[in-house]
């Protein structure tokens, strides 16, 4: 637990600037991943808090969950109930205990191996399938990837922008074009997108690509998951090579649905299961490496931005009496991927957050003030005549 203020006015601005910084520094390895900072002296007499946990404690499913566990729907405070015994903590493994459970899961790996295989086979082939079916839905593979400004490696130095606009305008999209709410949220990110990089001119002829987390856990019987991550991934075509903000959204639900089939035929677990089989110490020394020599500029970018769309609580929140007021989210970015655009819903709103790297997107700002104008253009187009 941290505490911190943030020197007056105490604005938005600022709020963001010290959760830039924060962004910045990696986690300590010798402590349990997770940090809480108490952020006081914004102005209008709010507490900022700001969790900040690795993605290995929790995903974005697993995170919503823990945030409605500390949170309250009744606005007056209360005492929380007594646990039944006092909290004891587990006992920590000796080494050679934490070696033979790891000799144990490498030889069930081994076994698993095979027909990990054979399974990860016949999804690519039924994937291959999926594709030929939709011959007019370009694929939305990461071989086939254009490089922009924010494709490159990273630096520790991060920089985190918000913006918000309603769910309601973003229903009433939806409802008119006859799409999802996800579909929404990536043609107003990919119509943001557009602009940003005619300006900048540096927009490819290429549609980019969106990795889009998806979770692939239900829900567990004996309530919400408060940890863990059980995430995949679908990669959906933002189709940026399309001006008409209508034709790239039916056309971006297009590829979703085929991406979403191709993720069925691969398997949601596929790739949770292959990297459970990738040695930890080879594969951390590896990825040092990449960065260290910066690799991700030399080659096209697996994807271009991360995007994720958060269903957050939909009532009125409360801890000690103060309401919550707003919730963003601070998401990964990855060596070659240096953006990510996270949406969380609460009380109508979408409370919009966005990262990236300094020296690749130093007005990271300018691009959270396009999405508004992204979603008010397709909010012109679905208005009755």
């Amino acid at each position: 637990m941290r505490r911190v203020a943030v020197p007056p006015p105490g604005d938005h601005r600022q709020f963001c600037e010290l959760i830039s910084d924060i962004a910045s520094h990696q986690l300590d390895r010798r402590r349990p991943l997770w940090e809480v900072w108490v952020v006081e002296g914004l102005e209008g007499t709010r507490v900022g808090f700001v969790a900040k946990l690795h993605h290995s404690v929790a995903d974005g499913v697993a995170a919503a969950a823990l945030l409605a566990n500390v949170l309250s729907t009744e606005p007056e405070p209360h005492d929380p109930p007594q646990p039944l015994r006092p909290w004891q903590p587990e006992e920590v493994p000796s080494r050679v205990s934490v070696a033979g459970a790891a000799l144990v899961d490498a030889l069930r790996g081994a076994r698993r191996l095979p027909g990990l295989a054979r399974r990860t086979a016949l999804g690519m082939r039924e994937a291959g399938r999926v594709r030929k079916r939709h011959p007019s839905v370009p694929a939305a593979t990461p071989l086939n990837t254009p490089r922009t400004s924010f494709n490159g490696a990273l630096t520790p130095h991060r920089i985190f922008a918000t913006t918000t606009v309603s769910l309601d305008e973003v229903k009433a999209v939806r409802k008119a074009f006859g799409v999802t709410v996800n579909d929404v949220v990536l043609g107003m990110s990919a119509g943001a997108l557009v602009r940003y990089l005619d300006k900048h001119g540096e927009r490819p002829s290429k549609p980019l690509l969106a990795g889009v987390p998806v979770s692939v856990s239900g829900e567990p019987e004996d309530g919400p998951r408060l940890s863990g991550n059980r995430v995949s991934n679908l990669f959906i075509s933002l189709r940026t090579d399309i001006d008409d903000p209508v034709a790239r959204l039916r056309a971006i639900h297009e590829s979703s649905g085929v991406a979403k089939e191709v993720h069925e035929a691969l398997g949601a677990d596929m790739l949770a299961d292959w990297s459970e089989l990738t040695p930890p110490k080879p594969f951390t020394a590896w990825m040092r490496l990449y960065s260290k020599l910066r690799l991700a500029d030399y080659h096209p970018p697996p994807q271009n931005a991360v995007i994720s769309n958060v269903p957050g609580p939909a009532e009125a929140l409360y801890i000690g009496g103060a309401k919550l007021i707003e919730l963003y989210s601070v998401g990964p970015i990855l060596e070659g991927i240096g953006l990510n655009i996270t949406v969380w819903s609460y009380l109508g709103t979408l409370f919009i957050g966005l990262i990236s790297c300094r020296e690749l997107m130093p007005d990271l700002w300018e691009l959270a003030e396009l999405l508004p104008e992204a979603l008010a253009e397709l909010s012109c187009a679905a208005a009755p005549v």
